[in-house]
């Protein structure tokens, strides 16, 4: 039995494109670190949308396979992220990018 797909690709890549570009906006000009890093999450994630829209179209499951990767990869940024912010705001009692100065003498 043949599956059809009723969504055209079009329509993951735009909504794609549209998610990417806010989280893209959000990294640029927001300042709170944890809004920061839910932007980069919205961007892998429109990434993964992206990976699973063509693996549908192509008839491939590698593009979902790959997709866990880059889950696990997020996963992984969010913990040594969440670990990072919380040093920071405990040292500097503030979690704005702009007023860290870590790497400075």
């Amino acid at each position: 039995m043949e599956i059809i797909n009723s969504i055209p690709l079009e329509y993951y890549l735009a909504l794609s494109a549209i998610i990417f570009s806010i989280g893209v906006i959000g990294v640029l000009t927001r300042r709170n670190i944890i809004i920061i890093f839910m932007c980069v999450e919205l961007m892998l994630n429109a990434v993964n949308l992206t990976l699973v829209g063509f693996s549908a179209f192509l008839g491939d499951t590698s593009g979902q396979i790959f997709v866990f990767f880059v889950m696990a990869v997020a996963a992984a940024e969010a913990a040594v992220g969440l670990a990072i912010v919380l040093a920071i705001y405990r040292n500097n009692k503030s979690i704005y990018a702009d007023e860290i100065n870590l790497l400075k003498w």
